[in-house]
């Protein structure tokens, strides 16, 4: 019979630092991501950014950017970026700079490959939806979609596809706006991309 390992949020502080690698665990199964690309990086930066100026002029939250979370003993991520209210940051954030709980809206950035769409699509959703998530954005930079879940009757539920043209918004966000093509890395300009001689 094959012994299968489980790990705790504990076992994440044993495993070796190395730049660009970033461990989760979700459900005792540990997740091994290596550093995104930049078009991965560009969009997680921009939703930071817009949420970060929306913050600080409405003064109702805070964002951050790959915060570690600890839902349980089994279950600790580090999302893209999250987004969670004064308030509830206060029963959240614990003295080890951590939030112990589910922020009010979380984002990932979906990165290639089957196993890392896997992960966001199937084993951060059921965690986010069980955990208390009010609103969970996935962000795909390959096909220029935002799909948006929010919380209803208990579970999260698909209620939005942003594309091109379209304007991010959120009833947790009051006044929130953010243009769906501000989150693409722009196609250098054919002239601007050979290297200066």
């Amino acid at each position: 019979m094959a012994h299968t390992t489980r790990y705790t949020v504990d076992d994440l502080l044993t495993l070796p630092v190395r730049e660009g690698t970033r461990y989760e665990v979700i459900d005792g199964v540990l997740y091994v991501s290596t550093a995104p690309n930049l078009l991965h990086q560009f969009a997680a930066a921009s939703a930071t950014t817009a949420l970060g100026v929306w913050s600080r002029q409405t003064g109702i939250g805070y964002t951050f950017v790959a915060p570690g979370i600890i839902f349980t003993v089994a279950d600790g991520v580090q999302p893209d970026v999250v987004w969670v209210s004064a308030a509830r940051l206060q029963r959240l954030r614990h003295p080890d700079g951590k939030l112990y709980g589910p922020p009010e809206l979380v984002i990932e950035v979906l990165s290639p490959g089957a196993d890392n769409a896997d992960r966001d699509r199937r084993a951060k959703f059921q965690l986010y939806g069980q955990g208390g998530v009010d609103e969970y954005w996935l962000i795909d930079w390959q096909q220029h979609v935002v799909e948006v879940f929010r919380r209803d009757d208990g579970q999260l539920r698909l209620t939005a596809q942003w594309r091109d043209g379209d304007t991010i918004t959120s009833p947790l966000l009051p006044g929130f706006a953010l243009p769906v093509t501000e989150l693409w890395l722009p196609e250098p300009a054919a002239e601007s991309a050979r290297e200066p001689a």
